[in-house]
């Protein structure tokens, strides 16, 4: 049997970060990566318009014989998660739900801070998701936050101040004393050092790439049993495949430092309008 293939969509670079979990914890799966890079950002985009690219990117990783989608996109998980369950013939995983699950297990006094890009926020699909558990939530809008991360000003002083003054913000009228930091946006994972320096010394961060990552494990081995041919290939390295629809330079100097290894090969697509 051939290796099972999980895919991985995301607007731009982000998602890599959900990838480098996944690697870590499914080793026995081959991975292809597609950036939407192109029509970046989604942020600022239209529900429609949202639905319609992550559907018309769900569909080419389905061709690329993905059996399993995994959004690693905050935005496109809250705005069009139900359209590409619909669109899709393989199962399909967001990010917003396994970062709320992680959230509920962590939190201590159940008020919960969420901190991700504007149309994350403006969607409320944390605030619903947390809320249905029974939790208490607060969303914050980080919107300088990605840019600062994409210069690879990570532990830049400016960015240390920018989040600083986010997180202040955040933990005020009522919310002084919540629990837990929820990183609803995949590029904060690399700012989670300085954001545990920035955050309350009695908060736990939750990362929902790393909670995808969890969430996409136990599924995977419900659905794809570990039969997978001989010790041999079992033991061999994950093969990735990465798309892009904008400069694939760009997508792999950028990437790499996401992923946190080199990125050698990267495939240039056009998706029609």
């Amino acid at each position: 049997m051939r290796r099972p293939t999980i895919g991985v969509f995301d607007s731009g670079f982000g998602g890599l970060t959900v990838l480098k979990a996944l690697l870590e914890l499914i080793p026995e799966a081959d991975y292809c990566y597609f950036g939407d890079t192109a029509r970046l950002p989604y942020g600022s985009k239209s529900v429609e318009t949202v639905a319609r690219y992550a559907v018309e990117a769900a569909h080419y990783l389905e061709s690329q014989g993905a059996q399993m989608l995994v959004i690693a996109c905050n935005t496109a998980t809250a705005l069009a998660l139900d359209q590409i369950r619909a669109a899709l013939k393989v199962p399909v995983v967001g990010v917003v739900e396994p970062g709320a699950e992680a959230a509920a297990a962590a939190t201590k006094n159940r008020k919960i801070i969420v901190i991700g890009t504007e149309a994350t926020v403006s969607s409320h699909a944390y605030r619903k998701a947390l809320e249905a558990r029974g939790l208490e939530a607060r969303e914050k809008a980080c919107p300088l936050l990605v840019p600062l991360v994409e210069e690879g000003w990570v532990e830049h002083a400016v960015t240390e101040q920018v989040a600083r003054i986010y997180l202040t913000e955040a933990f005020t009228d009522g919310f002084h004393e919540a629990d837990t930091l929820v990183l609803g946006c995949t590029h904060y994972p690399l700012l989670k050092p300085l954001l545990q320096r920035v955050t309350p010394g009695h908060v736990q961060i939750v990362d929902s790439a790393e909670s995808t990552a969890r969430a996409v494990a136990a599924q995977f081995r419900q659905l794809v049993p570990l039969a997978l041919g001989d010790t041999e290939e079992r033991r061999a390295t994950p093969r990735l495949r990465f798309f892009a629809t904008d400069s694939t330079e760009k997508f792999r100097r950028l990437g790499e430092r996401f992923l946190g290894h080199r990125i050698e090969h990267v495939e240039h697509v056009d998706l029609k309008e």
